[in-house]
């Protein structure tokens, strides 16, 4: 018996290290070369609450991606993590109802073009239930591609190591559950709940058409998903050769999901006109995001200015960096979510009250979004030098463990200029919006940080060991 408790230990043990440590599909931790940003077009979503205590919202990321697949001829790339309808009330706008029907409509609308839609299996509870918009997309010749998860490093390995030996290979069922469904009204099966604490996701937010004769990318922090419809969001919209990189990085992704889109060899590729803009760009997946933030920030010194607008900050190495820089004289400015809602849930705070706790004891200023049951969902990193050189790192990227240490699927851009340009202007005013309009402004829409302030050291070391372990949904 102890020989066979011995090797049940290893076994899980060494199961658990395996996919912790295994090699990572080819392709994921990518990062594309220096290219030319042509005709690049920021895009901002936010809510707010008027003098009057009434909700106002600016929609504009959505409206730019069915504008996008409106024109669209030859190709439409669509992948985005959370693709469902589950919302706490009526109020908010049926994102994916609408994403379902812009696709199906264009593919009515235009014989032979190619269109694949790639997504999270959390859509589908893991298995556990029929998306009906997935379901639509397949019947209308769309093919739905869910992200094979497995094949990704496990972020959770306390859980992970012991469900890839027991019930992994249970497979699942989307008619015989039998307990209640986190997403819709109806049943899941057990073994959607024992999927669920693996914690790992294709976290990706992004679009890929052609228009006129070349190619348009969409990088953003938005989901199609209607619970998601009034938060903050930031998007940008691009055209160049950086759109190819971004494309083989969405190949990548099908490739390792047993799945391919067509040859697109017949769209023109994108190339740089004669008087190409003085801005360029990496796109940026996985542990790269991470490479490229600590650069933004361990190179920056004195005179130099630093805004981070996050919805969740936890990543240990990013908020040393943050510290650190501030000791070098960086002007360093954090606007965080205070992870106060989710969904029509009520949330912790957990981790972001906990770092804001030691950025302000490092004498960084941190302020919260004013948020009424909407999430600051935004993932943005703004550099501005004191010789107007400036860089923007923007995505679906979060800055925890999980989104940047090759765990989740993730996608972003880092943008540089060597002149100040509407581009960076656009993004300087939509932080500084945030960051300006305090108690004593209307609408308000950030809070100083004693209005959060959180000073339990149970949370923090709470916070600490979920972000080393895994043990978290952040």
């Amino acid at each position: 018996m102890k020989i066979l408790l011995l090797l049940m230990v290893l076994l899980i043990v060494g199961t658990g290290a395996y996919h912790v440590f295994k090699p990572l599909p080819e392709g994921l931790n990518y990062k594309g070369p220096e290219r030319p940003l042509i005709d690049a077009r920021l895009f901002t979503d936010l809510t707010w609450r008027d003098a009057s205590d009434r909700e106002q919202m600016e929609y504009a990321i959505f409206d730019e991606v069915f504008r996008l697949i409106g024109q669209a001829e030859e190709l439409i790339m669509v992948d985005m993590f959370l693709f469902n309808d589950s919302r706490p009330d009526d109020s908010h706008r049926p994102l994916s109802e609408q994403l379902t029907e812009a696709l199906i409509s264009r593919s009515q609308q235009v014989e032979d073009i190619r269109i694949v839609v790639i997504s999270d299996p959390l859509n589908t509870f893991y298995g556990g239930h029929k998306s009906p918009h997935f379901e639509r997309l397949r019947d209308a010749g769309i093919p739905v591609i869910e992200t094979d998860l497995n094949r990704l490093r496990d972020s959770n390995p306390v859980w992970s190591a012991g469900w890839r030996l027991c019930c992994q290979w249970l497979g699942n069922s989307d008619t015989s559950g039998w307990l209640p469904n986190l997403l819709t009204d109806g049943k899941a099966t057990l073994r959607s709940y024992l999927a669920l604490p693996n914690f790992k996701a294709n976290h990706r937010k992004v679009l890929i058409v052609d228009e006129g004769d070349h190619l348009r990318g969409l990088i953003t922090s938005a989901n199609p998903h209607d619970g998601s419809s009034k938060h903050s969001n930031m998007a940008l919209s691009f055209a160049g050769p950086a759109v190819n990189d971004l494309l083989a990085s969405e190949q990548a992704v099908l490739a390792y999901s047993d799945a391919r889109l067509n040859s697109t060899s017949d769209i023109s590729p994108n190339t740089v006109p004669e008087q190409a803009e003085s801005v360029v760009a990496n796109v940026v997946t996985e542990a790269k995001i991470l490479d490229s933030a600590l650069a933004m920030i361990d190179s920056a010194r004195g005179g130099t200015k630093l805004d981070l607008a996050m919805f969740y900050l936890s990543h240990r190495k990013l908020v040393t960096a943050f510290i650190n820089a501030h000791d070098r004289g960086v002007e360093v400015r954090i606007l965080l979510d205070p992870n106060k809602d989710a969904f029509g849930h009520k949330k912790s705070g957990i981790p972001n009250r906990q770092v804001a706790m030691e950025l302000t004891r490092a004498g960084i200023p941190v302020r919260w979004c004013n948020t009424h049951g909407e999430q600051c969902h935004s993932k943005m990193l703004m550099r501005r030098d004191s010789d107007d050189k400036w860089q923007l790192l923007m995505g679906s990227a979060n800055f925890t463990r999980r989104n940047l240490n090759n765990l989740n699927l993730e996608t972003d851009i880092v943008i540089r200029g060597v002149t100040v340009t509407p581009l960076i202007e656009q993004a300087q005013a939509f932080f500084d919006r945030q960051w300006r309009a305090g108690p004593a402004s209307t609408p308000v829409l950030s809070l100083p940080y004693e209005a959060y302030s959180d000073h339990s050291q149970l949370r923090y070391w709470r916070y600490r060991l979920m972000e080393a372990t895994g043990l978290s949904t952040f």
